[in-house]
Parts: structure tokens; C-alpha cells; sequence
């Protein structure tokens, strides 16, 4: 007889190779195919809501991996929620306004200033909805379950109709304005930033230190003193309109050979070194109070320049003489209001110098004014230093390239009227990443006014139109028929009609007695579009407003979470968020920043053509994601391993399950202590899982189920119920308890593995044969139950003493495994002598062989063997029969024939 085909060894068709690459995009159809989406959130449709806002990505290329990351964790965090049976609906969203969609289309031979800007809307509109399909396929090829047939876009009609009367609400309330003021200007995008717009790069400038000769000292210092400034943008000085002074300090009036100067006290010695002066003398020194009023001549130009006073002057760096050009700094704006200065600005939209400047001048872009204003100003005598530094600049975060602080008319969000309400919303918020609370209350304390204007043609257009007199209309009427009028056509109406057919019918105005408008040229700054979309999205779809959840990357506290609490505490009055978290950006495995340049980006869909979805899932959720992550080829190799872990112990359970099916079930209370200690540790492990979850920790909750399928299932339960799988017979009782406690495996397993291997959870909901009335799909099985055992924490406390003695009994035999006097631990005969806290230990003498997987135990009394934690033991090999079924060792007695008693019994009933 052939013994091998008497044992019951395991059957699935749950492949050993995932191959999902593969397998994949077959699940992708069929859940598409069969609306799976829409059926798990309708399972919990009427129930308590957990309602998650999409924050939009960009619609413009690929998704990239932080996309993966943050969208993979959207998706496990809605799936979790649905199956604790919460009514989670998830609409996804993508920002589909602003510059680099116009780029874009330029790029494609289009030109912008050729042609109506209807029609080059039309295109722009067309390219975004291009991208928005690419991105949303990629997205469902990752296996995300969301909304995908009812998206939002921020150029949906009805969004920019709820953007309009969000800016409706703001203006009438008086926190919309208009103004020059001095904002961040970006010449390569011919337009102004919002600081979210804005990152900074070292450069390398030039430094100057300039001479400004008195004009009239106010009777304080004669006509041929000179006050120093310095600057890092020599390209302003032809702004400069004042000096400012700090009140405070003490300034020196210095004698030197290249002039009288005047200069902070405490500088002296260290500029007249910098400026390579040996021979000089401190003659007099003044408050800067005292200074106040005095005017200087301009070094370029035949106009004055203001002595003022301000607090922003520091004497750290400089010269303690702060050049002051109003119209290209804040400092310099404020400190010039209140001396009545004007907001000068010579500088155009490309950021070139304009004619006022003079002809030496006009037409050169600021960086190569620089060399030709400090050229002149060394060629008239009044320069004293050029130096270059390297230094953090602003620069416009899409083009990469710097930007300049210009004065220009912008439309602005007042912050002063609602700060302290937006600080007091912050503190009401939960923010699960401690420090994001701080960061975010930092900024919306120290933020100036929001400059919300742009001057583009992609966006929505900002709503106002001008009388004849110049004055805006903030009129709650115009409002509501201009947001009716998007509704129906959307913005592109705005560019497509005339004002009288954007006004209402009949509008008059006391401003335009001769009944003529007209309509701002400006769109809305796209953190405007993102920022109103709890309104145009949320509360336009019925849903609750504030939402539960906000979850995107940690740049978003200047971004989307700082722009969409602004935009809700004006239009609601309350911050749109309960409770916000935020993860960190994806770097390469060395822990450098992706960038294209560096050649070190990780494409995501290749990663999910070489590995699968499942795997790039695998990665997201166990990685410290509230932190920078790294991702490589080697990390990629790591996380596919466990996975594989993962899929072979499930296919183990499976394959011993092929005969087994729902009605032959045993109840707990029938099980043996070691089986109902398996239920109890599982247990363990969905209180951990869930609280895990609870708290966003999915790392630690793949490291539970990972670390309770090697250390726990596999190298223990598996390995020794191994022998009364395959050796019993079919219908053996004992054979059904460990096939019971495999089907509470599979299925408890089948579940906890759905949120983030939502491939191959349902590819074992396909192969998991036991339950005829199973659902369609795992994700449309119920979430999984605690199991109720009688005693569970005695039970768990008795095997917890076992594990810790069968510790001892593997660390002992170790030594016979080096030497090579056993190959394996079925041919070692144990002697345990168990210490007096482990004598109990002694009830389970029938199943120690089979639990240890050993030839023999014997329990004495004998503290003269070696002692281990738990006991005292000896370890050698058993010199005894092996059954040629099982492969256990017997004593010559215990033999029927060739076979052992067991094998005799089963093998005989198997040939009949």
C-alpha cells in the first residue's frame, strides 16, 4: 500500500504564487461590472455616518507615489469604517483650475493670446478632464473603492456656482477688499502667489552697502553725511523712497576717508573692516529717535529719500539703516503707510524694470538690474561694498523659479475680523498629529491678509464688477445671479457674455448713471476653488458639515486645511474638520527627496506591474506614514516576503479545509484548552487590530496579524495539528476541532486582511468552500465577532505557561540539532521535571508529544538535569520505530505491524 495516498493532505486551488499583476485587474472588472462600491456603502445606509473629505490632487500627469501613499490610507481608513458598519460614503475629488493646466495646453502649440479666452478655456477644460480619467484609473487599478461615477471636480457647474456664494457671503460680510499691497509676485507665472504658492531654495545674490547723502539734516547733521544701507536686491533701490531707523538704538556718526557715515554704533568696527576703512573716528552719536524726518538725496534719481522710523529694524545683520522701497516688501509697505509713502512699484508683470526707471535701465529683468544698478552706483562714488551670499529665497512652487515682492492692486481675504475665531476653531479640532495643531495655529496667528486674486484665465473668475466711478459691487443680488448663471452654463459664461447679459435684468447702479460696467478680469487663487469644497462638495451632496475627517500630506497645513478652515469659520462659522491627520512625504530608499532631476522617482504603476496592488498596499500601511517614508527596490522585496508569508499560512488553512463545511462545526465549549486558546489569541488579535485602527496605527496592524500568523499559527497551531490533519481520519472528532478552529481562522483572517490586501482577500473569499450562504463578496461579509469562551482568561493564562515551557523544551534541544545527532525534533525523547509555578503543565502528559512534536515525554521529579526558566531538563535521541505513515517515533509495543496503532486504525478503514 501506497501510505501517501491514505493521508488527507491539504486541497486549494488558492494558488502558492500570487501572481497578482495578473490576477488583479480581473477583480478590478468584476467589482466595476457589479457595482461593488455602491453596494458595501448601501449595506450601512440609514446607520451613523462617518463622512471623509477628499482633499483633490492635482489634474495634470500621473499619479506619483505620495498620491499612493495618501490615497491607499483613504481607502483602508473608509473600508475599516464600512465594515464596523458605519454609513461612509467616499466621493473622490480632483483641483482642476490654475496654471499648469494652461502651461499645458501651451506646450501643445496652443497660444493663450491668440485666440477668445472662452475658447482656450474649452481647451484647458477638455486637458483636465483628460487627466482626471488617467488618474482615476490608476486609482481603481490600486483597488480603491470610491465614488467614481459621481466625482468632484472644482470646475463641475454646480462647484463654482457654491464657490460664488461662498465669496458671496465673505464680501457682504466685509472680509472680501481690494488693495495695493505689496504680495508675492511671480514673473515667470506673470502673477501673485499665495504663501501655500510659495517654497524656498538658496540662491547665491549679490550683497551692496550704499551711500545716501544727506539733503536736509533738520539742523541734527550736516549736508555731507552719508546714512548706509544695505540690501540683498540692489533692483530696488531705484524704489527706495526712505531709510528706516529703529527709535532705540544708538547710531555713530563716523569720520572716515571714504566719507562721513552713519551707521548702528554696535556695527562700527565690523563695517569699517568690511568696507577695508583703517583709518577712521566715531565723532557723535544720536538716537534713531533723533534722526526721525531727515531726507536724503537719492543716489539715481533727483527725489528724496525719508529718514523714518520702524521696529522691524534689527541689529543682527546690515547696518541698522534699512533700505525702504514700499512697493516690494511688507515691512516696507506698513512702515511706509504710516508716513504717507506710496506704494512705488517699477516693476512690470514680467519683472522687468519700466520706463520711470530711465533708459539705462528700462526693459531688464530684475536679475540683471542688479548688476547694472550696482554698476552705476559704484560708478557715481556711492557704493562702499559689493558681496554675494547664499541665502533661502522664495520661489513660485510649480515654475521653481524665484519671485519678487511687488505692489500691485489684488483682491484680499481680511483675516483680522475672524483670526480669533479661527484660532479658538483650531483648538476645538482634533488633531491626531500633535504638532500639526501648533504649526497650523502658528500660521493663521501670524498670517497677513489672504491675497485670493490671480492673473490667469484658467479658474473662476472673482465676481465683481466695477461702475463707472471705479467702485466694486458687493451686492448680495449680483452675487446670487451671477452663482445662477454658473449653475446653469458654468464660469466660462463670464468670458463668453457681455456684463449687461451677466447683470440682472433692469440693474441699475447710483455709481453708473450712464449704465455702464465692467467685470474683473482676475480668477480666484485655486486655494479658493479647494478651499470652499467642504461647501461645493459636502454640503451641495446633503452631507453634515463640519465632516469627521481631513487626511492629506503635512504641506497641507499651508494649503488645503489652511485655505478650507479660513473659507468655512467666514461662510459657517465653525472649522469644516472634527479631526484632521496628515502623513509625510515619500523619499527613496536613502532618505533624499524624489525629484526627476536626481533620476530616484518611483513610478507607482510599475510597482504595481511588477509586485501588484496588494503589495504597494502592504507597503503604505506599514510604514510610520505620519512621517517621511522611504520606498526602494530592496523595501519593496521586504514587504513582498511577508506578504508571501501571509498568503501561504492562508493557503495552509484553506487547503485543510477542503472537506470541511459550516455544519460541521464544533462549539467552542467542546473544544480542547489548546484550541480554545488559538480563539482566545485571536481574540487578542482583533481587540489589537481594532485598536490599532482606532488610532490610524495600520502599521501595527499588520505587524499584529503578521507576527500572530508566524509566531502564533503557523510555528506553533499548524505545525503540530499538521499530524491530525493529514494522519486522522476524515470524520475523526479531533480532526474536526482543529478543522473548527482553521474555519474561525479563515474566516476572522478573510476579514482583517480586507482593508488593505483587498486582492487577495477576496481571491480567499472565492476559495473558501466551507459556507454555501457566504455573501458575494468579503467585503460584503459581516465584520468579524469576538468569540465567546468560558474562562477566557484562565484559558489564556494556562497556555501562556505552556508556550513559555515549550520554549524551554525547543531552547533545549538545540543542542542536538548542532551536533547532528537529530535531523529533526520528532526523533528526541524529553525529560521534564517542571518547576512548582509550571506543575499544572502535567494535566496536558497525553498531548505533550504531539504539542512539543517530539518522540517521547516523560515527566519526573528531577532537579538534577539541566535547569531552564520553566524546568529541568534532558534531551536525547530516541532509539525507537518510525511509523512510515505519520513519520512518529514509537516504542516497539506501541507498533501494529509496520505501521503505529493510529495509522493501523485509519489506513485500514481508508483501503476498505
Amino acid at each position: 500500500m501506497n501510505y501517501k495516498d491514505t493521508l488527507l493532505m491539504p486541497k486549494t486551488d488558492f494558488e502558492m504564487r500570487g501572481n497578482l499583476p495578473k490576477k488583479e485587474p480581473k477583480y478590478v472588472e468584476r467589482w466595476q461590472e457589479n457595482d461593488m462600491y455602491n453596494k458595501v456603502i448601501q449595506q450601512n445606509e440609514g446607520k451613523d455616518s462617518f463622512v471623509f473629505h477628499d482633499g483633490p490632487p492635482y489634474a495634470n500627469g500621473n499619479m506619483h507615489m505620495g498620491h499612493m501613499l495618501n490615497k491607499v490610507i483613504k481607502d483602508v481608513i473608509c473600508r475599516y469604517k464600512n465594515m464596523n458598519g458605519f454609513y461612509t460614503p467616499y466621493i473622490p475629488g480632483w483641483d482642476t483650475h490654475g496654471l499648469p493646466i494652461e502651461n499645458a495646453i501651451q506646450k501643445l502649440g496652443v497660444n493663450r493670446k491668440e485666440m477668445p479666452t472662452a475658447k482656450f478655456r474649452e481647451k484647458c477644460d477638455a486637458y483636465a478632464h483628460e487627466q482626471v480619467n488617467k488618474q482615476m484609473a490608476q486609482l481603481i487599478r490600486m483597488g480603491t473603492f470610491a465614488d467614481y461615477k459621481h466625482p468632484y471636480l472644482t470646475l463641475q457647474h454646480e462647484f463654482e456656482a457654491r464657490q460664488i456664494e461662498v465669496f458671496a457671503k465673505m464680501a457682504v460680510d466685509g472680509l472680501i477688499f481690494k488693495g495695493l499691497k505689496p504680495v508675492y509676485w511671480s514673473p515667470s507665472s506673470e502673477s501673485a502667489l499665495a504663501e501655500a504658492e510659495v517654497e524656498y531654495h538658496d540662491i547665491k545674490s549679490p550683497t551692496i552697502f550704499v551711500k545716501f547723502q544727506v539733503k536736509d539734516g533738520k539742523g541734527i547733521l550736516d549736508n555731507d553725511v552719508n546714512f548706509v544701507i544695505w540690501t540683498t536686491t540692489p533692483w530696488t533701490i531705484p524704489a527706495n523712497l526712505a531709510i528706516c531707523l529703529n527709535a532705540s538704538y544708538n547710531y555713530a556718526l563716523v569720520e572716515t576717508e571714504k566719507g562721513k557715515l552713519i551707521v548702528l554704533d554696535t556695527l562700527v568696527d565690523e563695517l569699517m573692516a568690511k568696507f577695508e576703512i583703517t583709518d577712521y573716528k566715531v565723532v557723535n552719536h544720536y538716537k534713531g529717535s533723533e534722526l526721525e524726518y531727515i531726507t536724503c538725496q537719492h543716489p539715481l534719481y533727483d527725489r528724496e529719500s525719508l529718514v523714518i522710523l520702524g521696529d522691524h529694524v534689527t541689529a543682527d545683520s546690515g547696518t541698522g539703516c534699512v533700505h525702504t522701497a514700499p512697493g516690494f516688501g511688507a515691512d516696507d509697505f506698513f512702515v511706509g503707510q504710516k508716513y504717507n509713502l506710496p506704494a512705488y512699484c517699477n516693476v512690470d508683470e514680467h519683472g522687468c524694470m519700466m520706463e520711470d526707471c530711465g533708459e539705462w535701465l528700462a526693459g531688464q529683468y530684475v536679475d540683471d538690474a542688479n548688476k547694472t544698478v550696482t554698476m552705476k552706483l559704484d560708478e557715481i562714488g556711492a557704493l562702499l561694498k559689493l558681496e554675494f551670499i547664499t541665502h533661502s529665497y522664495p520661489h513660485d512652487w510649480r515654475t521653481k523659479k524665484p519671485i519678487i515682492f511687488r505692489a500691485t492692486d489684488q483682491w484680499f481675504c481680511s483675516l483680522d475680523k475672524i483670526r480669533d475665531k479661527l484660532l479658538s476653531e483650531i483648538d476645538s479640532v482634533n488633531w491626531l498629529n500633535e504638532w500639526g495643531h501648533i504649526r497650523i495655529y502658528n500660521m493663521i496667528r501670524d498670517r497677513g491678509d489672504w491675497c485670493i486674486s490671480r492673473q490667469r484665465t484658467w479658474g473662476v473668475p472673482i465676481p465683481i464688477f466695477y461702475c463707472e466711478d471705479g467702485t466694486p459691487i458687493i451686492e448680495q443680488e449680483v452675487f446670487d445671479h451671477i452663482s445662477k448663471l454658473f449653475r446653469e452654463h458654468g464660469s466660462n459664461v463670464w468670458f463668453e457674455r457681455d456684463e449687461k447679459d451677466l447683470l440682472p435684468e433692469g440693474y441699475t447702479n447710483e455709481h453708473s448713471p450712464n449704465g455702464i460696467f465692467k467685470k474683473e478680469k482676475d480668477i480666484m487663487d485655486v486655494w479658493f476653488d479647494s478651499g470652499s469644497s467642504h461647501t461645493g462638495v459636502m454640503v451641495e451632496r446633503g452631507f453634515n458639515y463640519p465632516v469627521d475627517l481631513y487626511f492629506e500630506g503635512s504641506d497641507q497645513y499651508r494649503g488645503w486645511f489652511n485655505s478650507s478652515l479660513i473659507i468655512g469659520v467666514a461662510a459657517h462659522g465653525k472649522a469644516p474638520y472634527k479631526t484632521v491627520l496628515s502623513h509625510g512625504f515619500v523619499l527613496d530608499g536613502k532618505g533624499n527627496k524624489m525629484s526627476k532631476s536626481l533620476g530616484n522617482t518611483v513610478d507607482p504603476i510599475k510597482l504595481v506591474n511588477q509586485y501588484g496592488a496588494d503589495i504597494v498596499r502592504l507597503w503604505a500601511t506599514s510604514v510610520a506614514y505620519q512621517q517621511d517614508v522611504r520606498i526602494s527596490d530592496e523595501i519593496m522585496k521586504q514587504v513582498a516576503e511577508g506578504y508571501r508569508k501571509i498568503r501561504n499560512t492562508m493557503r495552509f488553512v484553506l487547503g485543510n479545509l477542503n472537506d470541511f463545511k459550516a455544519s460541521d462545526l464544533v462549539e467552542i465549549k467542546d473544544l480542547p484548552g489548546v484550541d480554545q486558546y488559538m480563539l482566545a489569541k485571536l481574540n487578542e488579535l482583533m481587540k489589537a487590530y481594532d485598536e490599532a485602527y482606532a488610532n490610524y496605527d495600520f502599521a501595527t496592524a499588520n505587524q499584529e496579524i503578521l507576527n500572530y500568523f508566524t509566531n502564533t499559527l503557523s510555528s506553533f497551531y499548524m505545525d503540530f495539528t499538521k499530524d491530525i490533519l493529514y494522519i486522522e481520519d476524515a470524520n475523526s472528532p479531533r480532526r474536526r476541532q482543529v478543522q473548527t478552529v482553521l474555519y474561525h481562522h479563515a474566516k476572522t483572517m478573510m476579514k482583517l486582511l480586507s482593508t488593505v490586501l483587498v486582492f487577495t482577500a477576496e481571491e480567499l473569499h472565492d476559495h473558501f468552500h466551507c459556507d454555501e450562504t457566504k455573501a458575494e463578496s468579503i467585503f460584503l461579509e459581516p465584520k468579524y465577532e469576538l468569540f465567546n469562551i468560558e474562562n477566557e482568561e484562565e484559558v489564556l493564562a494556562y497556555f501562556s505557561k505552556f508556550m513559555e515551557v515549550r520554549k524551554d523544551v525547543l531552547k533545549s534541544m538545540e543542542g542536538l540539532r548542532n551536533e547532528k545527532l537529530i535531523k529533526s525534533n520528532m526523533e528526541t525523547k524529553v525529560t521534564l521535571s517542571l518547576k512548582d509555578e509550571y506543575k499544572d503543565i502535567a494535566n496536558l502528559k497525553d498531548d505533550l508529544k504531539q504539542l512539543f512534536i517530539v518522540a517521547k515525554v516523560e515527566l519526573v521529579n528531577d532537579t538534577t538535569l539541566e535547569e531552564y526558566e520553566t524546568s529541568y531538563i534532558k534531551v536525547e535521541k530516541f532509539n525507537g520505530v518510525q511509523c512510515p505513515r505519520c513519520w512518529n517515533y514509537f516504542d516497539e509495543d506501541e507498533m501494529n505491524g509496520e505501521l503505529c496503532s493510529r495509522c493501523a486504525s485509519v489506513a485500514h478503514r481508508v483501503a476498505e
